[in-house]
């Protein structure tokens, strides 16, 4: 409930001319559960016959349901694959335009000025350099960090949080743990990193599958 409640305070600004008038407590929170449930389906693309959900909650509601439990569990799960089809196609071709532009992107980076480029393919570009301890794979580390897309959407910051993270070397993706181990204490780097070292096709939605990323990173301390 809390969630649907969130949902419906970011849609109610959405729309400020469309208020529904009611008298009824239950005819408004039931026209909120509407549009909350509606905007969900459409977030998440659902291919929604309107009129035979509807229909559906009617007959349900005045006890005359046409299919057995055994065809609803049917048609349900049948629905479900149509819709885990259609989203893993939707990524697939997301991650084809991702992984094509994060290649394009790395290969004219590289010949920038004061960007080096491992065996992995991580690239990198010292912005500050520091003279403290090296970490080792199974060191534990605090860093400020951003991570940001190749458009620039930047998609998670310590700096804006004002909060420095710990975590471990061995912890976080293949390509902080191959420049962590090549950084010192009070290094600030830029890293250019290629989805096969970050998320692979796997990213999370504020990341996308294949992308390539880049991270602000200043190692503060070593333990």
């Amino acid at each position: 409930m809390a969630l649907i409640g969130t949902t419906i305070s970011a849609n109610a600004q959405d729309t400020p001319n469309n208020e529904l008038k009611t008298e009824s407590v239950a005819t408004r929170g039931s026209y909120a559960f509407g549009v909350s449930f509606m905007k969900n389906m459409k977030a998440d693309k659902v291919p929604l016959d309107l009129n035979a959900f509807l229909k559906g909650m009617q007959d349900f509601s005045a006890d005359k349901v046409t299919m057995s439990d055994e065809q609803l569990q049917a048609a349900f799960m049948a629905f479900q694959q149509v819709i885990q089809q259609a989203a893993q196609k939707e990524a697939s071709m997301a991650g084809e335009i991702n992984l094509k532009a994060g290649t394009e992107f790395l290969a004219a980076n590289a010949k920038k000025e004061g960007v080096k480029t491992t065996k992995s393919g991580l690239q990198y570009k010292v912005l500050k350099a520091g003279n403290g301890k090296t970490p080792g794979p199974t060191s534990q580390v605090t860093t400020h960090y951003e991570g940001k897309l190749i458009d620039g959407t930047i998609f998670d910051s310590s700096v804006k949080r004002k909060m420095p993270a710990s975590f471990g070397v061995n912890q976080v993706i293949k390509g902080w743990t191959e420049a962590l181990q090549l950084m010192k204490e009070g290094d600030e780097w830029e890293l250019y990193i290629p989805s096969t070292l970050a998320y692979g096709a796997q990213g999370p939605p504020s990341i996308g599958p294949n992308s390539t990323l880049i991270f602000y990173i200043q190692l503060i301390k070593v333990d």
